[in-house]
């Protein structure tokens, strides 16, 4: 049954805290198309599909409504930029396949806002760019190390860079900044407003969409028996709780609640992240904080915050809260422990000192993200088992989810494309490395985590970088 506590902050600032669904799924159905997950991977997909191919019958399926998972929970960033090593995909591509998905990510904040243009959704669009901001000789470093990687294969876009303390201050005045590197490829987004205008979008392109339904089991077509091109034999299928659906391609865009799923426990592991919304800051609070391009915001802590100014002039602030639950579980409509709220509230703070001094939470929620065992999002379809699947963003799926949607579009109709090239795209057979099982999946998890934060500690104590800081992030795999 669909939940009947309110989804997140972001809803309710979109007018409706827990939306009424759309009627489920009436019995057995045979289409073209059927996306179990309706949030951004299986609304990407399915308007892309529409727009490519209007002829296909495509056929979303939702547990809970529209938006329900991370695509209604997120920071908002629609950001230019794939989680993942980037050794990895030169390992997968080579250089020339590196650099042309980090084009192809970095065109998509693009692409998103023409459609939302196009569209009409009302969702607070807006393209500042992105700041990440260090405070600390320790992040300082860090973060000079991260970029040096992420860029050693890229051209950069004009006008992205190092600021120093001063250009930093001239954006927003964080406390104790001491330099930031500033990136055009990202927009601010309201997230549920995204899902819901994007859901419509969905349903006018001619795909259709049932909610309070239940996916129980993504069955494949028997192995050299798949149509891949028609509806006869053995198809792939999904079996619900209001009937079964016959597919030509079932795509699985469940991303952080995917070990619900019989046989894919292990596939994605559901990661914790918790977000505040403040209340509206008065004119004097933002003229000392600055902030006017509304530029998206990366601490340089260990366990980090992410940050937006919205639209009606709240702070929009996220961290990790309890990282994992024991066999992938999730308590999403469980309200985020006060521990939790409390150290996110104390990150404000640390950024912004007596500017933020006494502003009040409004609404504090949080869910689970995606995260493959190697760290890599990645696209598959399989046309021996009618089977495919994008995910596994690592909390960066907001532009990534719409990269992913045109891809397996290309992907599902049997185009060959530039998109269908780009090494992220995993081969059919090849199944991506799973995550250990219990108990070594929770202790290395919560592990790592409880190291982070104590290496997080010494690092603020000390004023310094550490040697504990450089273990715990080679023990998490960045």
């Amino acid at each position: 049954m669909p939940a009947t506590r309110p989804v997140s902050g972001w809803f309710a600032a979109a007018g409706d805290a827990m939306p009424a669904p759309r009627p489920p799924l009436d019995g057995d159905a045979t289409v073209d198309v059927c996306i179990v997950g309706g949030g951004y991977t299986g609304l990407w997909t399915a308007y892309e599909l529409r727009r490519a191919d209007p002829s296909l019958d495509v056929l979303v399926v939702e547990r809970e409504v529209c938006g329900f998972g991370a695509s209604g929970r997120n920071g908002g960033w629609v950001q230019g930029h794939l989680a993942g090593d980037p050794r990895t995909w030169r390992r997968r591509g080579g250089p020339a396949g590196a650099a042309a998905l980090e084009r192809a990510i970095g065109a998509t904040v693009d692409e998103v806002g023409a459609v939302v243009t196009r569209e009409g959704i009302a969702c607070d669009w807006h393209a500042g760019g992105t700041l990440m901001v260090a405070q600390t000789e320790a992040e300082e470093r860090r973060l000079r190390t991260l970029v040096a990687g992420a860029n050693a294969h890229r051209d950069l876009p004009e006008g992205e860079g190092w600021l120093d303390a001063e250009g930093l201050a001239a954006r927003v005045r964080v406390r104790g900044g001491r330099r930031a590197w500033w990136s055009p490829l990202c927009a601010r987004v309201q997230p549920a407003a995204l899902a819901r205008g994007l859901a419509a979008a969905v349903e006018r392109a001619g795909a259709r969409i049932v909610e309070g339904t239940t996916a129980l089991e993504l069955r494949p077509a028997p192995r050299g028996r798949a149509t891949a091109g028609g509806r006869d034999g053995h198809p792939a299928s999904v079996v619900t709780d209001h009937g079964t659906v016959r597919a030509r391609w079932v795509v699985r865009a469940t991303e952080g609640y995917t070990a619900g799923l019989p046989g894919s426990r292990r596939a994605l592991a559901p990661i914790g992240s918790t977000m505040i919304l403040t209340e509206p800051l008065g004119a004097d609070r933002w003229a000392a904080i600055g902030w006017d391009g509304a530029e998206t915001i990366l601490d340089g802590g260990l366990l980090y915050h992410y940050l937006q100014r919205t639209a009606d002039g709240r702070i929009a602030i996220g961290g990790r809260g309890v990282p994992y639950r024991w066999g992938s579980s999730s308590a999403r409509e469980d309200a985020p422990p006060a521990a939790t709220i409390a150290g996110i509230e104390a990150g404000l703070g640390r950024l912004f000192g007596d500017a933020v001094a006494g502003v009040g939470t409004a609404a504090a929620w949080h869910g689970v993200l995606g995260v493959p065992r190697d760290w890599s999002p990645g696209v598959s379809a399989d046309p021996a088992t009618g089977i495919a699947w994008a995910g596994g963003y690592v909390g960066e799926g907001v532009a990534a989810s719409n990269l992913a949607g045109r891809t397996l579009a290309d992907l599902l109709r049997g185009e060959r494309t530039a998109l269908t090239a780009l090494p992220w795209v995993v081969p059919p057979g090849r199944r991506p490395r799973r995550w250990e099982p219990e108990p070594l999946r929770w202790l290395g998890i919560r592990g790592v985590h409880a190291f982070l934060g104590a290496a997080q500690e010494v690092e603020r104590r000390r004023g310094r970088p550490t040697r504990l800081s450089d273990l715990a992030l080679a023990l998490s795999g960045h």
